[in-house]
C-alpha cells in the first residue's frame, strides 16, 4: 500500500504539473520525490543494518561463552554437555546465521539504491547541460524532458521492489522468491542506467555533429568533458 501510495503521488504529479517552454531550467517535477524516497530507504536500510550488526555482535558474544565452555570440558564430558545444552543453545547458532543472511540481504539492497542515487545524479549533470547547449531547439528539450521522466518514473519502480523486500522480513516470504525480486530489482535499475547514459551519449553526438567549425567542436567536447 505504501508503494502504491508513492507511486500515485508521483503520477499526479507528472499529470498535474503543466509545460514551461519557457523555463529551460526548471527541475522535473518526479525528481525530488524519487531523491527524498531513495534517501529514506538509504536511511532505512542503514538503521537495519546497524541493530543487526548488535545483535551479530551479542550473538558472537554468547557463541563465544559456548566455545569456551566447551573447551575446559575433557572429551567425556563434552558428550554429555551438549546432550543437555543442545536444544538450549543451538537457537543462539541459528539466529546468527539468520542475522548474518539478513545483513547480505541488506547490503544488496542498499547497492541497488546507491545505483538509483548514481542515476538521478547522471540525469541532473545531463540535464543541466543539455538545457544550456544552444545546439538544441525548444522542442528537442521538451522531447528530452519527457525522456527523462519516463526513466525516473520506471526507476521508481525499483523503489516499490525494495519496500517489499523490506516488507518482506516481517512476512514469511521465503529466501528465494526474495532473492529472485531482489535480482529483478538489481536488473531493473541497471537497465535504467544503461538507458539514461545511452540517451545522454545520443544528445552529445548530436550536438557534436551540429558545430559548424572546428572550434566550436572543441567547445563542445569541453563543455561535456569529453577528452
Amino acid at each position: 500500500m505504501k508503494t502504491r501510495i508513492i507511486t500515485c503521488i508521483i503520477c499526479l504529479l507528472l499529470v498535474s504539473t503543466p509545460a514551461r517552454p519557457a523555463e529551460k531550467t526548471a527541475a522535473l517535477p518526479i525528481l525530488e520525490i524519487v531523491k527524498a524516497v531513495t534517501k529514506k530507504v538509504i536511511k532505512a536500510i542503514d538503521l537495519r543494518i546497524q541493530k543487526l550488526q548488535n545483535k551479530t555482535i551479542w550473538l558472537q558474544n554468547a557463541q563465544k561463552k559456548i566455545e569456551n565452555v566447551l573447551s575446559k570440558l575433557k572429551l567425556d564430558e563434552i558428550s554429555d554437555w551438549t546432550k543437555k545444552q543442545k536444544e538450549l543453545y543451538k537457537g543462539y547458532y541459528e539466529e546468527l546465521a539468520k542475522v548474518k543472511s539478513i545483513i547480505t540481504y541488506y547490503q544488496r539492497i542498499k547497492d541497488i539504491t546507491k545505483k538509483q542515487t548514481k542515476l538521478v545524479s547522471e540525469y541532473e549533470r545531463a540535464w543541466n547541460l543539455f538545457k544550456q547547449d544552444t545546439h538544441f531547439k525548444e522542442n528537442e528539450i521538451q522531447y528530452m524532458e519527457r525522456v527523462y521522466s519516463g526513466i525516473l518514473q520506471e526507476s521508481v519502480k525499483n523503489i516499490d521492489q525494495i519496500f517489499l523486500i523490506l516488507d518482506s522480513f516481517a512476512t514469511q516470504m521465503s529466501d528465494l522468491k526474495r532473492l529472485e525480486i531482489i535480482n529483478e530489482a538489481a536488473d531493473q535499475i541497471d537497465a535504467n542506467y544503461d538507458d539514461l547514459t545511452l540517451f545522454n551519449q545520443q544528445n552529445v553526438m548530436l550536438s557534436l555533429q551540429r558545430a559548424k567549425t572546428e572550434a566550436d567542436v572543441k567547445q563542445v567536447k569541453q563543455f561535456y568533458g569529453i577528452p
